[in-house]
């Protein structure tokens, strides 16, 4: 009978730290997610550009401001190489707006779709293989848009992909090559050339800037 009694006793406590932890998971994934700082590393893949294909590195953190509207704060890096004569290194930085159509308040579904659109700060250093002193820089911002989406593996910690155009809103470098000589000029008229730019990121929710 006292075994009985003591079984009962211990379950009921069981039962009611479980059902006090369940509360507070409901509670917990009611929270509005405005107030998220998150850090993370990318990996991003330019595509579609005039230098051809390059791959490059970079990191970015993250303030959410609303349950629909998230900011990204990042900076990278991408090599091309040209033929095999000429390095084209690109380096962003920026910041991009992201939108969130279906409005998930809590730690949301694994698939968490949304629209990006941003402005960076865009540089580009040409230089001849062949030859180092033969190079060119400039200075410029580019304007970027695209879609993307949040894989979500736990609250705090998400896989992102986003595939966005980004359109350089300045003069470009043209590198011309004839056979082993190269000439690198800078493009007077201002274009609208860009890329499309494919990034994988890993992101971490380290903390809240503030609650509400």
């Amino acid at each position: 009978m006292k075994k009985n009694l003591l079984f009962l006793v211990v379950w009921g406590l069981l039962l009611s730290c479980s059902q006090q932890s369940a509360a507070q998971a409901v509670i917990n994934k009611s929270d509005s997610q405005s107030g998220w700082f998150s850090l993370g590393g990318r990996s991003t893949l330019s595509l579609f550009d005039g230098d051809g294909t390059g791959i490059g590195t970079g990191g970015q953190f993250r303030i959410q401001l609303s349950n629909q509207v998230n900011t990204d704060w990042f900076a990278d890096y991408i090599s091309i190489n040209v033929q095999d004569k000429v390095r084209s290194d690109y380096a962003h930085i920026g910041w991009s707006v992201l939108f969130y159509p279906f409005n998930h308040r809590e730690f949301p579904k694994v698939i968490q779709p949304y629209i990006v659109a941003g402005h960076c700060f865009d540089y580009n250093k040409k230089t001849a293989l062949n030859d180092a002193s033969n190079s060119a820089q400039r200075w410029g911002s580019a304007v970027q848009a695209g879609l993307g989406t949040h894989i979500n593996i736990t609250d705090r910690f998400d896989i992102s992909l986003t595939c966005q155009y980004m359109i350089h809103l300045t003069k470009e470098l043209d590198a011309d090559i004839d056979g082993d000589e190269v000439t690198i000029t800078e493009q007077k008229p201002t274009s609208l050339e860009g890329h499309l730019l494919t990034t994988v990121s890993f992101n971490y929710k380290l903390f809240k800037l503030w609650k509400r």
